[in-house]
């Protein structure tokens, strides 16, 4: 079979191809289009995202799956064979009892996600597990992405081990060790002199103009989008079945704290968990925080900012889900909310010396708005919390390297030992 990854292309895809997945309805208007490399609305140019039609699902049948995403396989766009197609098998990483973090906030009963255990350490090794799949269905020639970092390590890394050609392009200013962590698993690493706004729009140019390319967060976004989800699915699994009182994610275009209540939302009308209320919180940094800056304001008119804070991975000036992250939040009883470099700096050596987990400048940010959310009196501390966690500190090193060293230098004597007073 061979199809050109053009929306007004007729494909013909193999019986079973998504799932599950029914149909893309817009999240606007509801107008349905039928599942392709589709990304927004004929009608209103609202954006896509997949509906389906789901089977009865069993917690006996998930928890026969195997570990990693694929678990949740009948709630995902991608076929009942998608174990059998090399990828990365993202997912399934710990959920880990937070004492430590929990007693230094005050926070009776808290959790941390830890996503920094995924194949490239981050939670985008899950999203592009998806757009890989509906790339292969699509007969895609070009692997490819617009990056702040992680997502173009994963989409390198995901590429090389499927053996299509990837390309991806990032920010020229992005840390060195998330360019590193892309270069070595291709050698089409594109460095785009601008923001990760102005990449955007670049691979947005490319996906209209060039045939065969699928962008994982362009053309393919609504596939891309629902690996999300299975966050939300292995916190409930991993809790016993059962949605935390509250949740706190960072925002950055927004879709992974939309596509966890999704997943909860799903879980409740499948029957996998009990129907209860649940707050989300969403996280930015106070250099890149127009979804933040609206929610206190009140409106639903979120304004485009050129973003200046340490947290590259969260630095999305215009976030294509801002509004509908205002709605969850709203809707939850939660909030939004941002704090300063500087307090990013603090949240990751708080998090790596209560809990041993080595966080980048994106889990400083949702750790830190976590410790705000609980000084402001915003985030009841006597309620199940939830904190994800999605990438490791190896990416961001200068973010702490001048905050963290040597406590001292002594000569290699027990008597200079003694002269430290080290202890």
């Amino acid at each position: 079979m061979s199809t050109l990854l053009d929306e007004n292309t007729t494909h013909t895809l193999r019986e079973g191809a998504f799932g599950n997945a029914r149909t893309l309805t817009c999240r606007e208007c509801g107008h349905e289009v039928a599942l392709g490399p589709s990304y927004a609305c004929p009608e209103c140019f609202g954006p896509l995202e997949v509906a389906y039609d789901f089977p009865a699902v069993t917690r006996e049948e998930i928890a026969a799956g195997p570990a990693n995403i694929w678990r949740y396989k009948a709630l995902l766009p991608v076929p009942t064979d998608i174990e059998q197609s090399p990828n990365m098998e993202p997912g399934f990483t710990r959920l880990l009892k937070a004492h430590n973090l929990g007693r230094e906030l005050g926070i009776d009963n808290l959790w941390v996600k830890d996503d920094s255990t995924n194949p490239t350490n981050s939670f985008k090794d899950r999203v592009v597990a998806c757009a890989l799949s509906a790339a292969r269905e699509f007969d895609a020639k070009v692997f490819a992405c617009p990056s702040t970092g992680n997502l173009a390590n994963a989409v390198a890394a995901a590429g090389a081990r499927a053996g299509m050609k990837t390309v991806v392009f990032i920010p020229s200013n992005l840390e060195t060790p998330k360019q590193v962590n892309s270069a070595v698993y291709t050698d089409r690493l594109v460095a785009v002199d601008g923001n990760y706004d102005d990449v955007n729009k670049l691979a947005s140019e490319i996906a209209g103009e060039e045939e065969g390319w699928a962008f994982v967060n362009v053309n393919v976004r609504p596939f891309y989008a629902e690996g999300s989800k299975t966050l939300g699915y292995e916190i409930a699994e991993q809790l016993g079945w059962r949605l935390p009182d509250q949740i706190v994610i960072p925002v950055a275009s927004g879709s992974q704290l939309t596509k966890v209540d999704k997943a909860f939302q799903e879980l409740i009308r499948l029957g996998l968990v009990e129907d209860k209320p649940y707050k989300v919180f969403g996280a930015q940094a106070t250099g890149c925080s127009p979804v933040s800056v609206a929610y206190k304001a009140g409106t639903d008119a979120i304004r485009p900012v050129k973003p200046d804070t340490i947290a590259k991975s969260l630095a999305i000036g215009n976030p294509a889900d801002g509004i509908y992250v205002l709605d969850v939040c709203r809707r939850s009883g939660g909030a939004v909310e941002d704090i300063t470099d500087d307090e990013v700096r603090d949240a990751i050596v708080l998090l790596a010396r209560t809990e041993g987990i080595f966080t980048e400048t994106a889990g400083g940010t949702t750790v830190g708005v976590l410790k705000k959310l609980v000084e402001t009196g915003q985030l009841d501390t006597s309620l199940e919390t939830v904190v994800i966690n999605t990438g490791h500190g190896l990416k961001t090193l200068d973010a702490v390297s001048d905050r963290v060293g040597a406590v001292a230098t002594i000569a290699p004597s027990y008597d200079a030992f003694v002269a430290a007073n080290i202890v």
